[in-house]
C-alpha cells in the first residue's frame, strides 16, 4: 500500500471528523498521570477534562493536573490518610474504581461496594446507584465518588462515571470518510502506536490483538520476544478487559467459586488475558484445562456441575518465546515454551488462531503514538459494540467456503471469525471490495489458523487426516 497522506493531514482530518472524541496522544506522557498507575482511558478522560488541547502539556497545565490527581487521584499508600479523613468527619471526593457485591446470607442481606484502592471492602451504597449502573455489579466501574462516614459505617453518596457515549452508526459513517490506509493509522494510533514506525504486515499483526474485543468467543495465542508491547494494549483500552498478570490463576478465579458462588473473570469480562502464562502459577491445571477446553468450545463456563452459565467473553493468552539470530522462533513447536498442560492438542485446537508476534519488531520511543488518535474509552466500547453487529459475520459466512478433499470444520470456523472480525475493524461501514477482503482479512485469517493447524499437525497424528494447508474458495 502507498502512504499518500501525512501524519499533519491526517492529524487535522481526525479533528475535523471526530471533535471531542479525538485525543492528542503525545499529551498523556508529558502529563505524567502514567505515574500514577491508572490505564490510559482513565488517564485521557482526566486529561481532557483538565487541559483539553495539542502538543505536549505546558508547565501550567501539568501543574493544574498534578493539584487535581494530589486532591482527586489517591495513590495506594494514601489509603490510610483518606480513612482518616473519613473518621474525622470530612466528606470525601475521589477517583477510583468501584465494583459492587451483593451479599445473601442468613444474617446480612445487601450490597456493598468494594474501593480496594482506598482498602475499604464493604461500603454502603444506595440502591439507585446500582440500579443506574449495572455494570458496577459486573467487571465494576471507574467513577468520582463521594464518601462520608455514618453509623453505620462508610457510605456512597454519590457516583460519576466516566463514560463515553457510542453511537455505531455515526462511527460508521465516520469510517466512510477515511480511505483504508487512513482508517488503519488511525485504528493504530488510538491503540497507542506509531503507525509510521511499523510495516503494513506490521500493522496487520498488531490490529489482530483487537480482534478478542470486536468478536465474542475470539480466543487467540500470542508468542513473541519479550518487547513487543504484547500488554501494552490490554492494560489499557477498557474496563471490560482484564489483565491477569502474576499470582495464582486457579479454577474459582477463571470459572465459578463453588463456595460462594460467585463468578469468575471469564462471566464477568468481555476480554481476559493471561499475560506471560509461561510463568503464571496455575492450581488444578487439569482442572483449568479440561473447563477451558469446554468453554472454547461451546461458550460454557462450569465448574463441577454445580454451576453452569453461558459467556461471550474471548480469552488470550500471551507468552514470550526465544527467537534465534533471524528473528525466528528457536523452538519447534512454537508452543513449546507453554505450560506441559496448555500444550494438549485438543486445547490448542480450539484456540482460534496464533499471532506471530515474533514478526513485530521491539518496541521503541518512536513505535508509541505521536499524533491525534480517538480517546481510549470512546475507542474502546466502539469496538465492543461492534460485537453485536452482525453484518460482518454474514458477508464472511456467505463469501468463504473452505477448499480441499479433507476439510476440518474449525479450520473453517476459526478462519472465518477471524476474517469477519477484521472486517469490523476495517470497514465497520461495510463497503468493501473482493481485492480488500482477500488482502486485508482472509489471507491474515489464514494465517492465524495455519499457525495453529501447524503445531496440531505437527503434534498429533489424528490431525494428519485431514489437508496440511488451509485453503479457501471465495464465492465472488
Amino acid at each position: 500500500m502507498t502512504i499518500t497522506f501525512t501524519p499533519e493531514t491526517l492529524n487535522k482530518k481526525v479533528k475535523e471528523v471526530f471533535g471531542r472524541l479525538a485525543i492528542d496522544k503525545r499529551r498523556l506522557p508529558s502529563s505524567q498521570l502514567n505515574r500514577r498507575n491508572v490505564p490510559a482511558y482513565v488517564a485521557e478522560w482526566i486529561l481532557d477534562s483538565l487541559a483539553p488541547g495539542e502538543g505536549p502539556v505546558s508547565p501550567e497545565e501539568l501543574e493544574k493536573i498534578q493539584t487535581w490527581a494530589n486532591h482527586f487521584l489517591p495513590l495506594p499508600e494514601d489509603a490510610k490518610i483518606i480513612r482518616n479523613r473519613l473518621l474525622n468527619g470530612d466528606v470525601v471526593k475521589v477517583l477510583t474504581p468501584v465494583e459492587v457485591e451483593v451479599v445473601l446470607t442468613k444474617h446480612k442481606r445487601e450490597r456493598v461496594a468494594q474501593l480496594k484502592l482506598l482498602g475499604l471492602p464493604e461500603v454502603q451504597i444506595a440502591d439507585g446507584i446500582v440500579e443506574q449502573y449495572p455494570d458496577l455489579l459486573k467487571q465494576g466501574m471507574w467513577g468520582v465518588v463521594e464518601l462520608m462516614d455514618t453509623k453505620e459505617g462508610v457510605a456512597l453518596t454519590s457516583f460519576k462515571p466516566m463514560q463515553a457515549s457510542v453511537n455505531l452508526e455515526i462511527y460508521k459513517e465516520k469510517r466512510a470518510l477515511f480511505t483504508l490506509d487512513e482508517w488503519r493509522a488511525l485504528l493504530l494510533t488510538s491503540m497507542g502506536y506509531n503507525p509510521w514506525n511499523f510495516t503494513e504486515h506490521e500493522k496487520t499483526y498488531l490490529l489482530c490483538r483487537l480482534l478478542p474485543l470486536v468478536e465474542k468467543n475470539m480466543h487467540l495465542l500470542e508468542l513473541a520476544p519479550k518487547g513487543t508491547g504484547k500488554s501494552y494494549l490490554y492494560e489499557n483500552i477498557n474496563p471490560r478487559v482484564r489483565l491477569v498478570s502474576g499470582g495464582n490463576v486457579s479454577p474459582a478465579v477463571l470459572f465459578v467459586n463453588n463456595a460462594s458462588g460467585q463468578w469468575g473473570l471469564l462471566a464477568r469480562f468481555a476480554v481476559v488475558v493471561l499475560d506471560e502464562v509461561q510463568t503464571l502459577k496455575f492450581e488444578k491445571p487439569e482442572e483449568i484445562v479440561g473447563g477451558l477446553k469446554g468453554f472454547l468450545a461451546n461458550g460454557k463456563l462450569t465448574r463441577g456441575g454445580l454451576y453452569e452459565t453461558s459467556s461471550p467473553a474471548s480469552l488470550v493468552m500471551l507468552a514470550n518465546i526465544q527467537l534465534d539470530n533471524e528473528q525466528r522462533p528457536i523452538n519447534t513447536p512454537i508452543i513449546k515454551e507453554l505450560p506441559e498442560f496448555l500444550r494438549e492438542t485438543a486445547f490448542l485446537d480450539r484456540l482460534r488462531g496464533i499471532i506471530p508476534g515474533w514478526k513485530v519488531r521491539k518496541l521503541s520511543g518512536d513505535s508509541f503514538a505521536q499524533g491525534i488518535g480517538l480517546k481510549s474509552d470512546f475507542f474502546g466500547d466502539a469496538l465492543l459494540g461492534l460485537r453485536e453487529d452482525i453484518t460482518a459475520n454474514q458477508y464472511v459466512q456467505t463469501a468463504i467456503t473452505l477448499a480441499g478433499e479433507k476439510r476440518y470444520k474449525r479450520n473453517e470456523d476459526a478462519v472465518r471469525l477471524i476474517a469477519s472480525g477484521l472486517m469490523k475493524l476495517q470497514f465497520p461501514h461495510g463497503r468493501i471490495t473482493p481485492e480488500e477482503f482477500e488482502i486485508y482479512c482472509l489471507n491474515p485469517a489464514i494465517e492465524l489458523r495455519q499457525l495453529v493447524w501447524d503445531q496440531l499437525y505437527m503434534l498429533d497424528a489424528e490431525y494428519r487426516q485431514y489437508d496440511e494447508e488451509i485453503k479457501v474458495t471465495q464465492n465472488f
